[in-house]
């Protein structure tokens, strides 16, 4: 299990993005009618976290990555996701935010990834 600052850090953005997901899922079935991209966005962008914080009790370092790879495919996902609605007019530039978090949290993912791929085996 990773216990530094970094990691914690990365759990509490993905947490905070999360939410944002969720009240962007709201906002999009309640005003914009908008509920099949909406429904893949809430399960992207809230797996995130989810295997974030999973990735933290992984059983060894190979099994930490695995799981922190994942979240970065979510990211990937997410950013998807976020730029075909707001192309298809769905959102506007007020949802830049939620796009920037999740752009934050694929940086700090990859930095955390390429960190435990090149440090000497051990367990996370």
């Amino acid at each position: 299990m990773r216990d530094d600052m970094g990691e914690n850090v990365l759990i509490e953005l993905s947490l905070e993005f999360g939410i944002k997901i969720v009240r962007l899922y709201e906002y999009l079935c309640d005003n914009k009618k908008e509920f099949i991209m909406s429904k893949q966005l809430l399960r992207s962008g809230t797996s995130i976290g989810a295997n974030i914080n999973e990735a933290n009790y992984a059983v060894s370092k190979a099994d930490f990555i695995n799981k922190m790879q994942i979240a970065l495919k979510e990211t990937a996902e997410t950013e998807y996701w976020l730029r075909l609605l707001a192309k298809a007019g769905y959102i506007g530039n007020e949802y830049g935010k939620i796009r920037e978090s999740c752009l934050s949290i694929k940086r700090m993912l990859i930095a955390t990834l390429n960190t435990s791929k090149s440090s000497p085996k051990a367990t996370p």
